[in-house]
């Protein structure tokens, strides 16, 4: 019987794990911190694009594949305002800031460089066919 063995997605993994660093920033933040509109906002747009990358995977089309990591990379983009927001405030200490900058960022350009392929790619599709 052959089992099903899914092959390596760095980017998968990444928003995986960046998502999970949220949910638990934002159970600091309102526990701690007694922070509860930023923190809402950084949770819903940090564990957005994991969600988009899932979807992503059973895109119906090249474009649709582009469309939902652009989504991903807005939202990614949008978590780095608030992680930025919460450094500037007080919330975060500096080491908590450069541990989700860093995440957030490494998030941000393997989104970019993917979009990037991808639209390469279908480039190449596009041209061979014409």
């Amino acid at each position: 019987m052959k089992l099903f063995i899914e092959k390596p997605n760095l980017l998968k993994e990444k928003t995986f794990v960046l998502a999970t660093r949220i949910v638990k920033l934002n159970r600091y933040l309102t526990s701690s911190k007694n922070e509860f509109v930023i923190s809402k906002q950084v949770l819903r747009s940090g564990t957005n694009p994991g969600a988009m990358i899932r979807e992503a995977e059973f895109a119906q089309s090249g474009e649709d594949f582009i469309h939902k990591l652009t989504i991903a990379l807005k939202e990614t983009n949008e978590t780095l305002y608030w992680i930025e927001l919460l450094w500037q405030t007080g919330y975060l200490d500096e080491s908590q800031f450069k541990s989700l900058l860093f995440d957030t960022k490494e998030v941000l350009k393997l989104l970019i460089s993917s979009i990037q392929t991808r639209r390469k790619n279908l480039s190449l599709k596009t041209r061979k066919i014409s």
